[in-house]
């Protein structure tokens, strides 16, 4: 079965985002193996390595860093989970793919996102980024305008009039799901 990883990707006292990806994950449980992901468990240094990790072959990572490009390794697709902060992606979320090395690389990415401008700007600067780590963007990515913390609650689940109808986030999220679920399978052959 498809194994696939939600990345909550802030780390902010406070935050909203783990009630967005633990909806997510519970869509994606549906359709696919699932894990929660959180970014808080994984406490990376700031990336200052001289080299590109995907082109370091001799790359001695630290443990911290090690846990993290182990546990990336695993999955056949991700889901990013994100705010947006000053009309970009969150640094620590910026700061865990530049770490990566070869691990995602011909594996596909979705992208959920949120703010008051449902995370545009997140999902502009993870499009323009996340192709350096050899990584497929979807096409698709489900922006939510609404208020997370009074729409999703702390179990994430969606509040019920946002569940309803054909255009819903829930609708859109199964779609966006449903799809990154094909391109994993997909990508499974181009990863041999």
């Amino acid at each position: 079965m498809t194994n696939i990883a939600v990345i909550i990707g802030s780390i902010r006292e406070g935050r909203v985002t783990d009630n967005l990806a633990k909806w997510v994950a519970e869509e994606v449980g549906t359709q696919a193996e699932v894990e929660l992901l959180d970014l808080r468990d994984y406490p990376l240094p700031l990336f200052a390595e001289a080299g590109s990790p995907r082109y370091t072959p001799d790359r001695q990572p630290t443990p911290e860093v090690k846990k993290w490009l182990d546990k990336m390794a695993e999955f056949d697709g991700y889901v990013i989970a994100t705010p947006e902060y000053n009309r970009s992606m969150p640094g620590v979320l910026k700061n865990a793919f530049d770490t990566l090395g070869n691990q995602v690389v011909d594996k596909p990415v979705a992208i959920v996102a949120h703010g008051t401008t449902g995370g545009a700007q997140a999902v502009a600067s993870l499009r323009v980024s996340l192709p350096g780590n050899g990584i497929v963007t979807l096409p698709d990515a489900l922006f939510f305008s609404d208020n997370v913390g009074a729409s999703i609650d702390k179990e994430g689940v969606l509040k019920a009039e946002l569940q309803e109808g054909s255009y819903s986030p829930q609708a859109n999220l199964s779609r966006l799901i449903e799809k990154l679920v094909k391109y994993a399978e997909a990508l499974k052959s181009v990863r041999g």
